[in-house]
């Protein structure tokens, strides 16, 4: 899937024909200092939450010719952003004020190993003291570009 642009070429049968433009968009934002493995595994994490509470981001079902069927998947690209601790952290404000569906990822969840421990590591911490090294956000695509001010495509 092309990550610059939120068109969808794709074509469910009986579907209009041409391109499907979204008003809303899926972004992620890394702190620009993690290691590659670092960055998938924070990627991975962050968007797994978004299927659950946002239901109407998961399409449908694959099946290919030979019938073997694979999970649903987003229905529209998932757009990656970097930027430095602090837009990240101003990202973070701009997306609880606009109350926007977001998952957050901090640097104390790289020393856990499963979800009690990771949810415990987040609610130990306040809101502004969270070392955040990403956020996922969803919503109206204005918002969400309002909410990325200042960060950066993700090389």
């Amino acid at each position: 899937m092309n990550t610059e642009n939120t068109e969808n070429t794709e074509q469910r049968p009986g579907a209009p024909a041409g391109p499907v433009r979204f008003d809303t968009k899926i972004a992620v934002l890394l702190r620009a200092d993690l290691e590659p493995w670092q960055r998938l595994n924070v990627t991975a994490f962050l968007v797994s939450g978004l299927g659950s509470r946002v239901p109407e981001v998961i399409g449908d079902p694959y099946e290919d010719a030979d019938g073997a069927s694979y999970l649903p998947m987003f229905r529209q690209p998932v757009l990656v952003f970097e930027g430095t601790k602090e837009t990240l952290r101003a990202a973070h404000t701009r997306a609880l004020a606009r109350a926007l569906p977001c998952a957050v990822f901090t640097a104390d969840l790289f020393t856990t190993g499963n979800d009690r421990d990771n949810r415990a590591a987040v609610r130990a911490v306040r809101t502004a003291d969270l070392d955040l090294v990403g956020l996922a956000v969803y919503g109206p695509r204005n918002g969400v570009d309002k909410v990325l001010k200042g960060a950066r495509m993700h090389p």
